[in-house]
Order: C-alpha cells, then sequence, then structure tokens
C-alpha cells in the first residue's frame, strides 16, 4: 500500500510538472509570435526596398532562435551577456545607441540561465509591445556588475529603458511582473525591484551565484551589434 501511495503521488507530481511545462509553452510562443510582429514593424520602418527588408528580417528572426539553442545546451555555463544578446539583437537597429550593454563576463549555471533567460525573454517582451522597444528612437540599456565577499557572489543588474511612451503602471500584475515577483525568488533566490518611471520601466534584480563558479573580472562595455 505504501509503495502504490508513492507510486501515485510521484505520478500526480510528474503530471502537474507537465501540465505546467504545456501551459508555459503556449505562454512562450504568444510571446514569441508578439516579438516577432514588433520586430516586422520596426525592420519596415528602417529599410526602403523589399530585398533590405527580407535581409534585416531574416537576421533578427535568426538571432531571436539563437535564445533556444543556447538555453538547450545544460552541459555548459552560460555567460549572462550572451543571454541579453540572444533575446535583444534582434532589436537593435545599428545605431549603437538602441540597445546598450555594459559589463563583467559572469558564466551562470544552466538551472539559473534559464531561469533568466525567461525573465530577460518577458522584459524584451513587453518592451516590444508596450515599452521603449515599441518605437522609433526607444532605448533600452543594461548594466551589471558582481560583488564578491566571503561566502557568496552577487550579480546585480539593472534594466533602463527610455524614449519610448510614457509608462502607465499596469492595473494587474502580468506573467511577467509574476515571473520577477515569485517565480525568480524561488527558482534562483533573486530579489528584483520594479519601478514605473513616467520616462521608462527601471528594474533592478540582485541574485546569489555560486562561490566557485568562474568569473572573469575584466569589465566589457560594448553595444549590442545588429
Amino acid at each position: 500500500a505504501v509503495n502504490m501511495l508513492v507510486d501515485i503521488t510521484d505520478r500526480k507530481h510528474a503530471e502537474e510538472r507537465q501540465a505546467l511545462l504545456v501551459r508555459e509553452l503556449h505562454h512562450r510562443v504568444k510571446n514569441t509570435l508578439a516579438t516577432v510582429q514588433a520586430i516586422m514593424g520596426s525592420t519596415a520602418r528602417a529599410v526602403d526596398n523589399i530585398e533590405d527588408f527580407k535581409s534585416a528580417l531574416f537576421g533578427r528572426i535568426q538571432s531571436l532562435s539563437k535564445t533556444h539553442l543556447l538555453l538547450a545546451d545544460d552541459q555548459r555555463a552560460v555567460n549572462f551577456d550572451d543571454i541579453l544578446r540572444s533575446e535583444l539583437d534582434a532589436f537593435d537597429d545599428g545605431s549603437n545607441t538602441r540597445i546598450v550593454l555594459s559589463g563583467p563576463e559572469v558564466p551562470l549555471s544552466s538551472q539559473v540561465a534559464l531561469s533568466l533567460g525567461m525573465a530577460i525573454h518577458e522584459l524584451t517582451t513587453n518592451a516590444a509591445k508596450f515599452g521603449a522597444l515599441s518605437i522609433f528612437g526607444g532605448r533600452v540599456e543594461i548594466t551589471w556588475s558582481v560583488t564578491i565577499d566571503a561566502i557568496r557572489r552577487t550579480l546585480v543588474f539593472d534594466w533602463v529603458e527610455s524614449g519610448g511612451p510614457p509608462v502607465v503602471p499596469p492595473l494587474r500584475q502580468g506573467f511577467g511582473s509574476r515571473l520577477l515577483a515569485f517565480v525568480l525568488p524561488g527558482q534562483i533566490q533573486a530579489k528584483t525591484q520594479i519601478d514605473y518611471a513616467p520616462e521608462g520601466v527601471r528594474i533592478r534584480c540582485t541574485l546569489p551565484l555560486p562561490v566557485d563558479a568562474g568569473l572573469t573580472q575584466t569589465s566589457i562595455s560594448r553595444d549590442a551589434e545588429k
């Protein structure tokens, strides 16, 4: 009887995890389609002929697909910089001002990379649908740093939008807000602060890293390339 109970409990947990993954799959597909739509609009405004549109759109969609390939390999560390670029490169217009990234190289375990990848995906999608990436001239700047003490490393990154439509705080909490407020703290002990400033959304995220995680302290400061 005990064996049967354990078997049924494990099966129930497996079914719940499967249902959660299916819901997440539907959500990610919906967001991906919204992102593709935003990329098409941004590309159309920046080109003068169909051939340029075709070439630019293909490159940006290809860049978007790198996110899935990047997070599919759980046998190696993933750099935080790579996660950002896999989502944001598709929105860069080549001006070196629309997407700006600045911070040190930070290798992440697959679990942390997956959770942060989901968060960056949500932030990028929201920026493309409602924020700085939804209009021409909008800007997203992400800066990050790592502090080290005797017992831990801590990654701190700031996401700052500007030049977009005036920000209005949401009336209800969407999936992205719940992800930042509840899922990340539970999965990777991250703490997030969100400021719906009228000139642009500002987000600060702080999360602990393993003490033995490799870290290159040489700071990089480079704009996202098209």
